[in-house]
């Protein structure tokens, strides 16, 4: 008669459940195929872009508003360097002259960045987002506005290199809807 011992059972059973898992998933797609038939998904719905306030495509000249920005560690470059980059992204497009006070310009540009804080049970999770508000200087009416989310990071570096891409998402919307409103 053959006797087996207790560890030569279990690695019996070990080796077999090991065989049997990998069939496990295909007698479950099997199982799927008879069930009822998956629907054909829904169409895709396509949204043309608005188009932007006729202000915004006649403007000649801007002013650019510093909106601030909320005192934060994670970014270097202090509160300035928000506007800094943008005022340089604005020069070097070249599309709107930039005026020295809002009373002489077409259109105010006010540049922000936020970084709130929101809790979730136990950690908090850091949303940082650059806004741009573009506002009629005579109404203040709120013409358009832009928001491009920055990726956060572990590291100081990937911080502000997701920050600069924000920066350049941001600007290169602004410029791409301003385009598109020329082309229409």
């Amino acid at each position: 008669m053959f006797r087996m011992t207790k560890p030569q059972v279990f690695c019996l059973i070990f080796m077999m459940a090991l065989l049997l898992v990998p069939a496990l998933p295909a007698a479950a797609q099997a199982e799927d195929t008879t069930s009822a038939p998956t629907p054909p998904p829904a169409p895709r719905v396509v949204v043309k872009p608005a188009p932007l306030p006729y202000q915004v495509q006649a403007a000649k000249k801007i002013f650019l508003s510093n909106g601030g920005a909320e005192p934060d560690e994670l970014f270097t470059g202090g509160p300035d360097r928000t506007y800094s980059q943008f005022n340089d992204a604005m020069k070097s497009w070249g599309r709107y002259e930039l005026s020295p006070a809002p009373a002489e310009a077409d259109l105010v540009f006010e540049i922000s960045f936020r970084d709130p804080i929101s809790f979730t049970e136990k950690l908090p999770v850091y949303s940082p987002e650059l806004k741009l508000v573009i506002l009629d200087p005579k109404t203040h009416v709120v013409l358009w506005t832009f928001i491009e989310s920055v990726r956060t990071a572990l590291l100081q570096g990937h911080r502000d290199e997701n920050f600069d891409k924000a920066m350049t998402k941001l600007v290169e919307d602004v410029k791409e809807r301003v385009d598109l409103g020329h082309s229409q």
